[in-house]
């Protein structure tokens, strides 16, 4: 394996800063690993070699409006494809969507884009949503780690590029675990960012605050700098607010010693494979070595799941009614559920799936 894919995407910027290494040299290897591997694994299966290389030709110094800390120097990335990447194809997975190019990329990667970070293609999703990542347009992504098991959902197509040493970074986002479920399931570091802290494109709702966009990388600096050069205000995303330079980054540097940390395996409202629930705890224990104090206490969960459900149906049926409508026997049927599950929703579920969202935050924010 080229021994610059094994450098974290805080070394590689770090390089590619000082000059000490170009954005080509980093496609070319991240195209010998592609080819390596992706045929068993399939994280990656649309690629824009083409339009990576001429953007890293065009690239030049650090434009003046971009703050250095910001600056990702031509960092090759997986965007996922629910991400539009200008005159690439933005499927969602569906035979729908198959032939669909986009004419220009949207706010999650333009913002990415424009602090010197370049797209090399799409990385695999589910049809729409789930979480496992599967769809008729690509077929299976499969785990790095055991071809014979599940990458998870929905971002695991970029969750199995970042474990098999494809890219440094990649773009996910996350509806109801779709950076975080992926990201346990290959051993990467994904983030559910709150909503508004990066830029979201016009196939979201724009008022929504269900469905969020966020970084996934190997390891936590690495997702801290991938936010840094995320987070920021589009005009098209009306949720969206400026950031901090750097902030995310420096944040890591801080010396306030974390003293006590809560856990649960299961929240309290969903299960959890035993063999699991003894891997989390046996990992959160170790921040008994950092001289934190290990807690069961946790939030009143009671109504979150119900709640979801309720909104998330909600969503889905405002987002996908007309296509629907139009292609119903092209669409899976779990997506055709939760459309349906959308309409059926009646005024008195809605009111009090948000006055249990309401309650749930004040009882964290009490914790």
């Amino acid at each position: 394996m080229n021994e610059l894919i094994s450098m974290s995407a805080t070394e590689a910027v770090a390089q590619l800063r000082k000059g000490e290494l170009s954005p080509r040299e980093l496609l070319d290897a991240a195209v010998e690993r592609i080819e390596e591997v992706n045929p068993e694994v399939n994280a990656m299966p649309e690629l824009c070699m083409e339009r990576a290389y001429a953007q890293a030709k065009n690239l030049g110094s650090r434009p003046s409006g971009v703050h250095p800390e910001n600056w990702l120097a031509g960092l090759p990335i997986a965007v996922k494809d629910y991400n539009d990447v200008g005159g690439v194809r933005t499927t969602f997975g569906s035979p729908i969507y198959k032939d669909a190019i986009a004419e220009r990329s949207d706010a999650t990667v333009l913002q990415l884009e424009s602090n010197g970070a370049i797209p090399l293609g799409k990385s695999n999703v589910p049809e729409f949503a789930g979480a496992n990542t599967f769809n008729p347009v690509y077929g299976a992504t499969l785990n790095p780690w055991n071809l014979k098991m599940s990458a998870g959902g929905s971002s695991g197509g970029s969750a199995a590029a970042l474990a098999s040493g494809m890219v440094w970074l990649a773009t996910g986002n996350d509806l109801g675990g779709s950076l975080r479920t992926p990201s346990s399931f290959n051993g990467t570091v994904g983030l559910r960012p709150g909503p508004g802290r990066v830029p979201r494109g016009p196939h979201r709702s724009a008022f929504d605050s269900l469905w969020v966009e966020g970084p996934m990388g190997r390891c936590v600096a690495d997702v801290a700098l991938m936010l840094d050069a995320n987070a920021g205000f589009s005009r098209e995303d009306p949720l969206s607010f400026p950031s901090d330079p750097g902030e995310f980054v420096r944040a890591l540097a801080g010396s306030d010693a974390i003293t006590r940390v809560a856990y649960s395996p299961d929240l309290g409202i969903v299960p959890i494979e035993p063999e699991v629930a003894d891997l989390c705890r046996k990992g959160a224990e170790q921040f008994t070595s950092l001289g934190a104090e290990i807690t069961d206490d946790i939030p009143d969960f009671s109504g979150a799941v119900e709640a979801f459900q309720t909104l998330r149906g909600v969503l889905f049926g405002n987002l996908m009614g007309p296509v629907l409508e139009k292609h119903r026997n092209q669409i899976a049927p779990e997506i055709v559920w939760n459309i349906e599950k959308g309409f059926n929703v009646t005024p008195e579920q809605v009111l009090d799936a948000e006055r249990l969202r309401a309650q749930l935050y004040h009882r964290v924010v009490a914790f």
